[in-house]
């Protein structure tokens, strides 16, 4: 009697069935999820690892015979895999004009001497460095003069380069908004300045290079996912990026956003990541102990990037980035 009455396979597991049609569309649809509470930048900030729930429900499925439920997984697959599944295999190839590398080094990092040392060890020819201290500014200074003859520092951010620079000024990324910010002296908001374009003189010609470092998020219980700083220094980089004139653009920076936030369509309509392009894996830079997001980024316009990868932990809480261009 049992086996008479039980539902047919198309029958059982309905609600794992519309579970993985729920999983397909939030993955289909992530741009146009709400960004009330910062709901929308959350989903899209861990977007690839929506692709684990899809062996659970697979695992459910055959376990309850329900051809349905199989069924219905082929859209969130299909989406995964059109999504990410380029990222699977490795895109890099040999060659290069000019290696890059970018680090979040960390304000609290506990050991500014040995990240230096180990920055200066991994060949770069430009080496952007954000959330620089007045502490640990001259440690960074000092030993990588050696390595790099030619370096600029504006507020928390800097560049380190074994090729001249020129034209270095701020890029107002919108940190002081309101009345108050208007009155603040240029010296002090340079002090806490946290983006920076300058010309790196290459042997193929005149090469604009931006380093940012865009404001934190928050997840808070009462605010959600806040991430309005954040945002308005992205909206602003954007523009920035968008009046630049030189055609070879790079931006190296932590931008504390992936490239599958819609936050960053400014930036993302105009540039294209090295790690995307060239790069094998995901190449996640944050938490460093344990990496589940790449917000650390290579961007680039106008030149070809041949490689990219993450280079060893430091002292600092995110992993370091490196990437191969050529003209």
């Amino acid at each position: 009697m049992r086996a008479v009455c039980r539902p047919g396979p198309w029958k059982r597991g309905r609600v794992l069935a519309a579970s993985a049609l729920l999983l397909g569309l939030l993955m289909l649809l992530h741009a146009r999820i709400t960004d009330r509470g910062g709901l929308g930048s959350l989903v899209e900030t861990f977007l690839p690892w929506f692709g684990l729930f899809i062996p659970v429900l697979l695992a459910g499925a055959l376990w309850r015979r329900a051809a349905s439920a199989v069924v219905a997984l082929l859209l969130p697959v299909v989406v995964w895999l059109n999504l990410f599944g380029g990222l699977l295999g490795d895109k890099s190839h040999p060659g290069g004009d000019l290696t890059v590398a970018e680090h979040n080094v960390g304000a609290g990092n506990p050991d500014p001497l040995g990240t230096a040392r180990d920055l200066a060890g991994t060949g770069s020819d430009v080496l952007a460095l954000v959330e620089l201290t007045e502490q640990a500014r001259g440690t960074y200074e000092k030993e990588l003069a050696k390595a790099y003859p030619y370096h600029t520092v504006l507020g928390t951010v800097g560049l380190w380069s074994k090729l001249p620079l020129s034209d270095t000024r701020p890029v107002d990324i919108k940190q002081d908004v309101g009345p108050l910010g208007d009155t603040k002296p240029a010296d002090v908001k340079l002090s806490y300045n946290r983006a920076l374009r300058t010309t790196v003189a290459t042997h193929q010609g005149p090469l604009a290079v931006y380093v940012a470092h865009l404001g934190s998020v928050r997840l808070m219980p009462r605010g959600g996912f806040w991430t309005d700083s954040r945002d308005r220094n992205a909206q602003a980089l954007g523009a920035a990026v968008a009046a630049e004139r030189n055609k070879r653009v790079v931006l190296l920076g932590d931008l504390n956003g992936t490239m599958d936030d819609h936050a960053f369509a400014g930036i993302s309509s105009r540039m294209r990541s090295a790690q995307d392009e060239a790069g094998k894996g995901f190449g996640f830079t944050w938490p460093a102990k344990f990496p589940v997001a790449r917000i650390d980024q290579i961007l680039v316009r106008g030149v070809q990037p041949e490689s990219s990868w993450v280079l060893p932990a430091t002292g600092s809480d995110h992993l370091p980035v490196a990437a191969r261009i050529s003209w």
